[in-house]
């Protein structure tokens, strides 16, 4: 389990919605400088009301607020799954991912596998998914944004945006088993894009990745493996990966009519199974958990990947 350190607290506070610009008060560059020596100091209510600008006090509070939450938690993995345990979720997302992305950075260090590390992506970066004669190709949503109209990466991210071109007239950079070392010299830049369609290899990979999170939050043995439909009539437990998915599964047990349009938007579909059926709940048993994995009406794919830790059935909470 991973520890903040005084860097980690120190990075928040080097983000641009907390450092000091030139307009900024002498009591807010002065807050500031002080939490860079001592990450872990207090803050009077005092200092913080003192903060001249109010959106820099309110940025501030946000902070503080999560530094409190990562502070009080034995592991930043204890923070995360804390957070999500609660009534509410007052972090901010991008927080969230933030934790997501170091732990997954963590749980893969040892791994010289791109296409692991590019799949875990899907856990803290939102995606951008392109649909085209049965293809499903996924690219990062910020990257896609940043670049549309430029010309090293615009032709990919027209196609993704506008979904006009064919997506064989286009030279896409798509990473494979075949060249998923590439990755680790682009590994910042997140330009690489991976097909999500069933027998390739990064679905594959995804799923690997699903497993190994699975163990290192709960230490719990799971097999995952990609499906290319649901063939269980009667399937007693599933999990969306996000909200899609979690409605159209959802609708789907319960027998109910679910529209062509929205089944479109179920990207990939999975069947976990756990080693130690004992942990189940008695009325799953070793029967398979359906897993789902969907996008928006703009084709954006948000995953929750909180949801794998805290929906599965266990009998006991982990």
């Amino acid at each position: 389990m991973l520890e903040a350190t005084d860097d980690f607290l120190r990075a928040y506070l080097l983000r641009p919605e907390v450092r000091p610009i030139d307009e900024s008060g002498p009591h807010e560059r002065a807050l500031h400088e002080t939490l860079l020596d001592d990450p872990r100091g207090e803050v009077s209510g005092e200092a913080l009301a003192s903060i001249e600008d109010p959106d820099a006090r309110y940025n501030y509070e946000v902070l503080l607020g999560f530094r409190r939450r990562v502070l009080a938690a034995p592991s930043l993995e204890g923070c995360y799954l804390g957070i999500f345990r609660e009534e509410r979720v007052m972090v901010p997302p991008l927080f969230l991912d933030q934790i997501a992305q170091i732990v997954l950075r963590n749980i893969l260090h040892d791994t010289d596998d791109g296409l692991l590390a590019r799949a875990a992506e899907l856990f803290f970066r939102q995606q951008k998914i392109m649909l085209d004669e049965g293809t499903i190709m996924s690219a990062d949503q910020e990257t896609v944004t940043m670049h549309a109209s430029g010309s090293a990466y615009g032709n990919l991210g027209r196609l993704i945006v506008e979904a006009q071109t064919p997506t064989r007239s286009v030279n896409l950079d798509v990473l494979d088993s075949d060249n998923a070392a590439s990755y680790w010299s682009r590994d910042q830049r997140h330009d690489f894009v991976i097909s999500l369609n069933h027998g390739r290899a990064a679905l594959d990979a995804l799923a690997r990745v699903m497993e190994k999170w699975v163990a290192h939050f709960l230490s719990i043995e799971v097999r995952i493996r990609p499906l290319r439909q649901i063939e269980d009539q009667r399937w007693v437990w599933h999990v969306g990966l996000d909200a899609q998915a979690s409605a159209i599964l959802n609708a789907m047990w319960r027998g109910e009519s679910v529209e062509q349009g929205d089944l479109r938007r179920l990207l990939c579909l999975f069947q976990l199974e756990f080693k130690d059926t004992r942990l189940t709940r008695s009325e799953v048993g070793a029967r398979p958990i359906y897993l789902a994995l969907g996008m928006d009406d703009q084709n954006v794919l948000r995953m929750k990947p909180q949801n794998l830790l805290l929906n599965l059935p266990l009998h006991l909470e982990v």
